[in-house]
């Protein structure tokens, strides 16, 4: 049997039964009972593999196996339950956008850069540049899917421009660095595969990354920028 077969064999098992004492008791017949006349005596000779009716697995083997799938199965349940724009009726294209990036900006396969120009709860106009995946990370997007509250760019956020007050703030990201003292306009480096992307709609974005308009009933002017990380991991 190879390692693969092996690992397979050890699953079946391992799914099989909840606790390794359970496989054990599975392996001894009313035979061993009646001759042992001790189920403790009895499940130590299975162990030993001097006793058993199937596969010889090994405690640790066991308990380890069990530990990974549970492990796996844990990560899985958590990645859909973070999911937050699943089984929400999305009518914007915008809302669509975000949903149909959410999972790939969480694990890190697309970073998107999200540019919004619009008008605040106070009238202002603002406009910027959001980091997707920091703010995945950051804050609860239920109430952007369910359309309770209205995703606008934050003095926090990678650039923030407010057209009334003439406030611009700019900040770096876990993701991407801020390049804003330069002759081509507002740049930002991915910090990953220090690849730049470049936002001015008359330029290039750079390499692996795409320019997106949004066509959206929400806001004033949507663009989404998506970068596809190159470097192994």
């Amino acid at each position: 049997m190879d390692q693969d077969e092996g690992l397979t064999a050890v699953d079946n098992i391992v799914t099989q039964f909840n606790t390794y004492e359970d496989f054990l008791d599975s392996q001894i017949t009313t035979i061993d009972l009646y001759y042992l006349e001790d189920e403790s005596l009895a499940r130590q000779l299975v162990e030993l593999g001097y006793r058993g009716t199937g596969e010889i697995v090994k405690r640790e083997d066991f308990e380890a196996r069990k530990a990974a799938i549970d492990i796996a199965r844990l990560a899985e349940r958590t990645q859909k339950k973070t999911l937050t724009s699943a089984g929400k009726d999305l009518q914007d294209n915008f809302l669509k956008a975000l949903a149909m990036r959410e999972e790939d900006n969480r694990n890190g396969k697309v970073s998107t850069v999200i540019f919004i120009r619009d008008k605040n709860a106070h009238g202002q106009e603002v406009s910027g540049y959001i980091d997707y995946a920091h703010r995945l990370k950051t804050e609860d997007f239920e109430v952007y899917f369910t359309g309770k509250r209205r995703l606008l760019p934050r003095p926090t956020d990678l650039s923030f421009y407010n057209w009334d007050s003439h406030i611009a703030v700019c900040n770096s990201s876990p993701n991407y660095q801020v390049m804003a003292d330069n002759p081509e306009g507002l740049l930002f480096k991915y910090k990953r595969d220090r690849k730049i992307l470049n936002v001015d709609p008359k330029a290039q974005p750079g390499d692996n990354s795409a320019r997106i308009p949004i066509q959206t009933e929400l806001y004033t002017h949507v663009v989404l920028f998506d970068h596809i990380s190159r470097r192994k991991t």
